[in-house]
C-alpha cells in the first residue's frame, strides 16, 4: 500500500494533512511572501518556533514550492498576454511539455481534459511577438495539431484582490 500512495503522488511520500494553523500560515505566505516568522506566529496565535517549524515542514512536504515576486508583466514590457490552448498527438504530453518550458514567455502550462489537451498562458512584449510565437514556435512543434489563441484584455491576480 505506501508504494501505491508514493506511485500516485508522483514519486513522493504522501502529504501530510494540514490542519487550520496550516492553511492560515499558507494564506499569510500567499498574501506577503516575505512576511517575518515573528509576524507569522504573532498572526496565526503561536510561538516563534511553532511557526518556523510549521514553515520548514510546508517546505520539506513540497506544499511550499518556493517564494518569489508576483510581476506586473505589462509593467515589465509584456504587454500582450494570452492564452493557448493546444490538441496534441496522443502520448506526447511529456515531450510537448519540455518544449513549451523553453519558450519566451511561458508563464503556466497544465494537462487538462476537454476539447483540448494543452491550455498554456504565455506573456510577450505585443501581439507581433505572440504571433511568431504562436505560428513559428508552437504551430511548428511535430506533436500539436492544432492551436487556438484567447487574448487576455484584463487580469485580476486573485491573490491580490485588484487587477
Amino acid at each position: 500500500m505506501p508504494n501505491e500512495q508514493m506511485a500516485l503522488s508522483g514519486g513522493r511520500p504522501p502529504a501530510r494533512p494540514l490542519d487550520e494553523i496550516d492553511r492560515a500560515i499558507l494564506r499569510l505566505l500567499q498574501t506577503d511572501g516575505r512576511a517575518s516568522i515573528r509576524s507569522v506566529s504573532e498572526q496565526v496565535h503561536v510561538s516563534r518556533a511553532n511557526a518556523y517549524a510549521r514553515i520548514n515542514r510546508l517546505i520539506d512536504d513540497g506544499v511550499i514550492r518556493g517564494f518569489g515576486a508576483r510581476v506586473d508583466q505589462e509593467r515589465a514590457g509584456q504587454s500582450a498576454s494570452a492564452y493557448i490552448t493546444l490538441k496534441i498527438v496522443q502520448n506526447s504530453w511529456r515531450t510537448v511539455r519540455e518544449k513549451l518550458l523553453a519558450l519566451p514567455g511561458a508563464a503556466h502550462i497544465a494537462l487538462v481534459t476537454g476539447d483540448f489537451d494543452v491550455l498554456l498562458r504565455v506573456h510577450t512584449k505585443d501581439n507581433h511577438a505572440l504571433r511568431e510565437l504562436v505560428l513559428t514556435r508552437i504551430q511548428a512543434m511535430d506533436e500539436v495539431l492544432s492551436t487556438r489563441t484567447l487574448l487576455v484584455f484584463e487580469e485580476t491576480d486573485l491573490e491580490e484582490g485588484a487587477p
